[in-house]
């Protein structure tokens, strides 16, 4: 039994019961349906009480789509920062709505539009098709021409192992190749952020035997060195990894 005045949080955080006076904040949401391609893309406008609403930006999406208006379109999946489904740009930045807390200020407007310079699907929803390409294109599993005669596991030691941290935590969210000017001029020839980091992955990892084939692949004038070294995709990445000093490395590679 809930007694007046004492707060109940259900399983997504949200306040079910409050005696607070209501602060609404206004969320302006980029919205375009490609079922009415002659209708141009804009900002709605809703209004959320924070006092019956989770923390994070994520939820306010959720009882907006919930409450206000079903046809809301974004990914989400996991809530807590390991799927990468809810990437989108938030006030300005690229980050994940699941990880994103809401300033709590009413009086500023929260301004959420789908990742930048991507073709859109609908809504909040950003094609990523060509992403996922260039993410198979570099291979990114182990290649050997041999294994262990004794049919057990490849082993690797511990110093190897630890190179590979701060590089197998990206969870392709997308968000540093999307924050990169190089990215948006460049992208069907550019690797990107995400990918060349990942590419990087595999050319450090002790176990891979295809390290020359991976080196041959990069080393051309537009998969790689298209990079500026602009670091927006460090400065945004939602887990706090470092694309462009794998980037780095990889140049560092090529030339010695």
């Amino acid at each position: 039994m809930i007694r007046r005045g004492v707060l109940s949080l259900g399983i997504s955080g949200r306040r079910l019961m409050s005696t607070e006076a209501p602060r609404l904040k206004t969320f302006k949401i980029y919205r375009w349906n490609p079922d009415q391609p002659e209708v141009k893309p804009k900002l709605q406008e809703f209004k959320v009480d924070l006092n019956e609403c989770g923390p994070m930006v994520l939820d306010a999406l959720l009882k907006i789509k919930d409450e206000q208006d079903a046809s809301l379109t974004f990914r989400r999946s996991c809530r807590e920062g390991i799927c990468g489904s809810c990437a989108m740009n938030i006030g300005g930045r690229n980050t994940l709505a699941c990880l994103c807390k809401i300033d709590q200020d009413t009086s500023k407007q929260a301004k959420i539009y789908p990742l930048p310079h991507m073709f859109i699907v609908k809504d909040l929803v950003p094609d990523l098709t060509n992403f996922y390409q260039q993410y198979k294109s570099i291979k990114p599993y182990l290649q050997r021409k041999d294994y262990p005669a004794d049919g057990k596991e490849v082993l690797q030691s511990i110093e190897d192992r630890k190179k590979l941290d701060g590089l197998y935590e990206c969870i392709l969210c997308a968000c540093c190749s999307t924050s990169c000017p190089s990215y948006w001029w460049n992208q069907e020839e550019y690797l990107g952020p995400a990918v060349l980091m990942q590419a990087y992955r595999w050319l450090v990892d002790s176990r891979d035997q295809a390290t020359q084939e991976r080196k041959d692949m990069l080393n051309n004038s537009m998969s790689l060195y298209r990079c500026h070294t602009i670091m927006n995709c460090t400065k945004t990445c939602p887990k706090g990894l470092n694309p462009g000093e794998s980037i780095a490395k990889i140049k560092q590679q090529l030339a010695f």
